[in-house]
Formats: C-alpha cells, sequence, structure tokens
C-alpha cells in the first residue's frame, strides 16, 4: 500500500535537510553525548559502551528528525544539542580531577 501524498514532504530542500540532520546531524548529537560523559566518567567504560548505545541513539535522533514538520528546526535543534554536550565536555575536561587520570 502506497503512503498517503498528503503526509510526504513536497520540497526538495526540506527532504535533503531532513535526511541530512538524521544522518549527520544524528551522529554529530550522539557523539557529543558519549563525549561529554566521557569527560565526567571514566572513559574507558563510556567509550566501551557507546559501542552500543551510540547506535540506538543515532537510530533514535534519525527517526526524531523525520518525525518532524521543519528539517530545519531539527537542525537548529541538533546543533544546540551539540554546542551544549561540547561546552559540558570542555567542563568536564577542565573542573573534572579525574579526568584522563590513570
Amino acid at each position: 500500500m502506497p503512503a498517503n501524498s498528503k503526509y510526504l514532504t513536497t520540497s526538495g530542500w526540506q527532504r535533503f535537510s531532513k535526511i541530512s540532520a538524521g544522518i549527520l546531524g544524528g551522529y554529530l548529537v550522539t557523539m557529543a553525548i558519549h563525549l561529554a560523559l566521557a569527560a565526567w566518567f571514566k572513559h574507558t567504560n563510556v567509550i566501551i559502551t557507546a559501542t552500543f548505545t551510540g547506535f540506538m541513539g543515532w537510530v533514535g535522533f534519525m527517526i526524531i528528525a523525520f518525525y518532524a514538520k521543519s528539517g530545519w528546526k531539527v537542525w537548529l535543534l541538533y546543533v544546540l544539542l551539540t554546542a551544549f554536550f561540547s561546552l559540558i565536555m570542555w567542563l568536564g575536561q577542565h573542573y573534572n580531577p579525574n579526568y584522563m587520570a590513570v
């Protein structure tokens, strides 16, 4: 059964922004989350866990990108989330005394 045409995206730019936000933006947010966690917790455990949770997070963010009405709003959300978790990572690198401790 084909999809109902009223639910399909007609604009090529919207389609491109949803696909790129789902693939690239979802990956960036997922990796930023795991790097922020690695800056505050034992990084070897976070990296090992990221092999499993990273894929699940990426798929989740990809579904959110295709569920949204506007791909540009999803890109804005993903850029803000990536910047937020990058700030948490930076704070962890500078203020966490156990960061990269052997």
